[in-house]
């Protein structure tokens, strides 16, 4: 596991807007306070979310596109890249293996955040199919697609090498075991997460549900009383 000084450019790959702030936006927020460069990568613009039946449904996918940039300058994250797939129909399909190892290829990371590919079956909530696709392309771009040069001819006539990204953080996947103090950035974590207005239809209640859960985490963790956590899988990937 590479230690936080040793990285230079983290990536963050989720199926949809506020997929990052809720699973992994206080860590975000403490790599960009120690000057890491992180950016986040969207596969879907969160077309099919929601919940006022009002906004006209043509409206959303940029509704959600300036909500998560706006939650992307709460902790620091300043390049967002949007690749437009639709929400709810997401598959591990090879343009989107290829439009992944684009994105790799271009920012360079160090270390790739991704969505748990494998599904949870004491959580359903954990395991959108949308999210088990995200994170099973991700995976496929980080290895092999992204390090092959030859994997997609395509990305090297557009200036693009390839790039072998040492490890992958899964959030909450299974046997996670490395987990972050956010404690310092729960504000912020909270301020990204409210720019999803769109998303939101009880926000006064969402910085206690999040509190109790990085709570929880943190007690798991053997964090001190009073801590809040995040919580990933590492997997090195070199």
């Amino acid at each position: 596991m590479l230690s936080d000084e040793e990285v230079e450019r983290v990536l963050v790959i989720t199926a949809h807007p506020d997929d990052v702030d809720f699973g992994a936006a206080g860590t975000v927020g403490t790599w960009t306070d120690r000057g890491i460069d992180v950016s986040y990568c969207v596969i879907t613009d969160g077309d099919a979310g929601g919940f006022d039946p009002d906004v006209p449904r043509a409206d959303i996918p940029s509704i959600r596109r300036a909500e998560q940039e706006a939650a992307a300058k709460a902790v620091g994250v300043e390049a967002v890249h949007f690749l437009g797939y639709p929400d709810g129909r997401l598959v591990v399909s090879i343009d989107l293996r290829r439009d992944l190892s684009r994105v790799i290829r271009r920012t360079r990371p160090d270390r790739v955040i991704i969505q748990s590919p494998l599904r949870n079956l004491d959580r359903v909530y954990a395991s959108h199919p949308d999210h088990l696709a995200a994170g099973e392309a991700a995976m496929c771009a980080v290895y092999p697609d992204a390090r092959n040069d030859f994997a997609f001819p395509e990305l090297i006539d557009e200036g693009l090498p390839g790039h072998v990204v040492p490890e992958v953080w899964i959030m909450h996947g299974p046997d996670a075991a490395t987990y972050v103090d956010i404690t310092d950035a729960f504000d912020r974590k909270i301020d990204a997460l409210l720019c999803h207005v769109s998303q939101h239809p009880d926000p006064e209640g969402l910085e206690g549900r999040m509190r109790a859960w990085g709570e929880a985490l943190a007690k798991a963790g053997g964090l001190p009383d009073g801590r809040l956590a995040e919580v990933f899988r590492v997997v090195e990937t070199r």
